[in-house]
């Protein structure tokens, strides 16, 4: 199983629970849902989201995902993974608070090899 990383707000989660299925912005402007890797995932959220308070981390099971996931070269040549569709809720393994510390910088919680929260 490879685990996919997204960040949303928990307002978006929470409607997309309750709907079954989590779409984007980015779905209807350019055909899919920006995901990241684990390696990738600190530096997207230190990018795009430091300004940003009430977000989780969704883990996504991707081999749960129903929609095509394809890997994209980007400007700098790195590859992301894209969800050509809605996400079905029920690939998301686990939902994660995700918040910047006081320096607004991020770091990832504590998970294990396949992505999901170790349990507490």
């Amino acid at each position: 199983m490879a685990v996919l990383f997204h960040i949303t707000s928990r307002v978006q989660w929470d409607r997309a629970r309750f709907a079954g299925a989590y779409r984007t912005e980015s779905l209807d402007i350019e055909g899919f849902i920006h995901c990241s890797t684990r390696a990738q995932v600190l530096g997207v959220a230190n990018a795009r989201f430091k300004e940003h308070a009430d977000l989780v981390l969704l883990c996504i099971d991707s081999s749960r995902v129903q929609a095509p996931i394809q890997f994209d070269a980007v400007e700098t040549g790195e590859r992301f993974p894209h969800i050509y569709g809605p996400l079905n809720t029920d690939a998301v393994i686990r939902s994660v608070p995700f918040a910047p510390d006081a320096s607004g910088a991020f770091a990832l919680p504590d998970l294990p090899d396949d992505g999901a929260p170790a349990a507490r």
